[in-house]
């Protein structure tokens, strides 16, 4: 029986029991597994994905919304990858056509590696700015925050997701609410009761991923990621909106070195939602 050609192989969505498969696919192209990641993304958003005939995936990618179930505000697209033996055939613009289409009128956003930009340019995605991804062990300068910070508890839940919705731009509920079960750390930090910004670190491989980092100010942000640090003996990963000058400075002097650069890009908005000024690391970049 003749091996269907990729373009006849059909798209189709992919749900949890998919994840063993999707991790394959992130090894296959030298990426870490992130079965814990892939494993929030296919609970919180929509998995899309071509079966291979021979086993496994072609290709994968998943969609997070946000806003409005029924009217989504922003779908953020992440974690599109084909199998090394399917690369360069088309796959990867298939799958992201689909994805156009299947989201209608919603505005999306992506990070994306130098390598997949030009695909996303020609399908009418424009760069609005760029995350640098820095990596490494935190070393604390010694000198105390006058900021408060804590760990926080489920009756501080409303506050942030409050803070959230009004920093990010449209509510994302089904996905901060997940946090406290994925995340090893999430803390806030408060001013006179109040809290003012708030910040996660989860498990991903031998790091912990710090993220989403939401702060009034920069010094809120160095407060909530020292804090972070000082409860964990990994190293620390996160992805820095470059905008942020004085933040990415002085997270390199403290042992966090440059990895990568993704690009910030939009389809259907000029620029994403929400107010960039207290927005300092997503929670992920595959998801916003």
């Amino acid at each position: 029986m003749p091996t269907p050609s990729l373009a006849a192989l059909p798209i189709r969505r992919l749900t949890h029991r998919d994840l063993t498969a999707c991790a394959d696919l992130s090894e296959d192209r030298g990426w870490p597994r992130e079965e814990r990641k892939w494993g929030l993304l296919l609970s919180a958003g929509k998995g899309y994905g071509i079966d291979d005939p021979a086993g496994g995936l072609v290709s994968a990618c998943v969609v997070t919304e946000y806003g409005p179930a029924d009217r989504p505000d922003l779908g953020a697209v992440g974690m599109v990858l084909v199998a090394e033996r399917h690369a360069r055939q088309g796959v990867g613009r298939r799958l992201m056509e689909h994805v156009v289409s299947a989201m209608g009128p919603t505005p999306l956003t992506l990070h994306a590696t130098p390598n997949g930009r030009p695909l996303y340019e020609e399908l009418g995605f424009k760069a609005t700015g760029r995350a640098e991804m820095v990596s490494g062990h935190f070393t604390p300068d010694g000198t105390p925050s006058d900021i408060a910070t804590r760990a926080a508890t489920a009756e501080d839940l409303p506050s942030i997701l409050r803070l959230d919705e009004e920093v990010f731009g449209t509510d994302r509920t089904h996905m901060i609410t997940r946090l406290p079960a994925f995340a090893d750390q999430l803390r806030v930090a408060e001013d006179n009761g109040r809290i003012v910004g708030y910040a996660a670190a989860w498990p991903n491989m031998a790091t912990h991923v710090v993220g989403p980092l939401i702060a009034r100010d920069t010094e809120t942000a160095k407060a909530l990621l020292a804090s972070l640090a000082a409860h964990t003996d990994r190293p620390l990963r996160t992805d820095i909106d470059e905008r942020h000058e004085e933040l990415l400075a002085w997270v390199k002097a403290r042992g966090l070195g440059s990895v990568a650069f993704n690009t910030v890009m939009t389809y259907g908005i000029a620029e994403l939602p929400g107010d960039w000024s207290r927005r300092y690391a997503p929670l992920t970049v595959a998801a916003g």
